[in-house]
């Protein structure tokens, strides 16, 4: 008999590969995603110290209700943007791209574009 694929737990175990090669610096941290069915989540982490720098998703109040017409694309772009402007405002410029063990297609993408859009290199 067949097992059903867990895709979660796959994807859980392709972010912890990915997690052993790549590390958030003081100097360039890492930008991190998760996304959920309905929402998506980016936060700039300093893996040195353990510190979220910057954060946003589409929970925050200042996002709410700039995201409720729009599509799951548009609002990743729009997080991007929001979480790129953020880390701006601590001065920083580059991070390190951690996609979560998600492919970078749709979501993702429109995430990373808006995050390089505000100003971030990676």
């Amino acid at each position: 008999m067949l097992k059903k694929v867990d895709k979660n737990q796959k994807r859980i175990e392709r972010h912890n590969s990915i997690r052993n090669k790549i590390t958030g610096t003081p100097e360039r941290p890492r930008l991190n995603i998760f996304k959920s069915s309905k929402h998506i989540y980016a936060q700039v982490i300093d893996d040195a110290t353990g510190a979220t720098l910057a954060s946003a998703s589409t929970q925050d109040k200042e996002l709410k209700e700039k995201v409720a017409g729009l599509t799951k694309s548009e609002a990743a772009k729009l997080v991007g943007k929001t979480v790129g402007e953020r880390a701006k405002e601590k001065d920083i410029n580059t991070v390190v791209f951690d996609r979560g063990g998600y492919l970078y297609h749709g979501r993702v993408k429109f995430l990373a574009e808006g995050a390089r859009e505000s100003g971030l290199e990676f």
